[in-house]
């Protein structure tokens, strides 16, 4: 059997592809660091469009290769081509569990994201939805009735944002595809609280925003907690955000490059954004 270099055939896969076999490796590696980040972090993090897209034109192609291969082992069935399907089989194997691993990182990362989604949909479908447009306000003698009427009426998956409207250009931090499925999951989730007892509710009790008294029933991911980073530049500065307490943000510890620290997220987000750490 003549001897294979395992890089050659996963290279193979990609000759006529838009990327080399380093920028594929590259991804690969930037793939995983996302996919850790998002495991570790509260929030939903800014969606990697571009390398989602190479990534998925790669599985594509390797599903492919993988499917052509697997056909042509099947043509013949002379002592030749028995002894050339040993060496087929082999490259098949390494081309199987390099997709698999792909799969796998694929399937995981988008699984963190829809569970962050879920967990907070009304904060994102109000993040990422167009803010209603302030109209004069109507003379309270005229249609006084017309407005009980419809307060009287209103559906609790009514009140849902909606970011699928042509006026939401950009959904960041979620794809397109992320904000559809998350507007549809909250408008089938309210229909049912409203079915099952918010009708019975008055009309002012029938949102899922509600923030009457100062108190919001929107929850956002906690941003104060703490998460692993390793410094990848020479030194990064921990960043303390502006709040109810301090005006402005201010700095805090240097970091150098090398280090572990275990800092909060809203103090290395943007250090994070820059490339300058990496979440462990």
């Amino acid at each position: 059997m003549a001897s294979m270099d395992i890089d050659d055939i996963l290279a193979s896969v990609d000759r006529d592809n838009f990327t080399s076999p380093e920028s594929t490796a590259l991804d690969h590696q930037q793939l995983t660091r996302l996919w850790i980040a998002e495991r570790a972090v509260s929030e939903v993090l800014p969606w990697p469009g571009p390398l989602m897209e190479r990534m998925m034109e790669r599985v594509r192609r390797q599903v492919e290769t993988i499917e052509d291969l697997t056909a042509s082992s099947y043509d013949d069935s002379s002592l030749q081509k028995q002894n050339q399907n040993q060496t087929l089989n082999l490259k098949l194997s390494i081309l199987q569990t390099d997709l698999s691993r792909t799969q796998f990182l694929i399937r995981s990362f988008l699984r963190q994201r829809i569970a962050k989604l879920t967990k907070f949909a009304m904060y994102y479908l109000m993040r990422i939805s167009p803010k209603p447009s302030s109209t004069p306000s109507q003379p309270q003698s005229s249609n006084t009735s017309s407005n009980n009427s419809n307060n009287s009426n209103i559906r609790t998956q009514d009140t849902i944002p909606n970011p699928t409207t042509p006026a939401t250009t950009d959904p960041a931090p979620l794809s397109t595809d992320e904000a559809r499925f998350l507007y549809s999951h909250q408008y089938l989730l309210a229909s049912h609280y409203g079915a099952s007892f918010l009708a019975s509710f008055p009309p002012q009790l029938r949102r899922l925003d509600d923030n009457a008294g100062g108190t919001s029933m929107v929850q956002g991911p906690d941003t104060k907690e703490v998460v692993f980073v390793r410094v990848l530049v020479d030194e990064v500065t921990v960043v303390v955000p502006a709040d109810d307490t301090l005006n402005e943000e201010t700095y805090g510890t240097t970091m150098r490059i090398g280090e572990v620290w275990v800092a909060r997220w809203e103090g290395v987000r943007k250090a994070w954004e820059r490339g300058e750490v990496e979440v462990l």
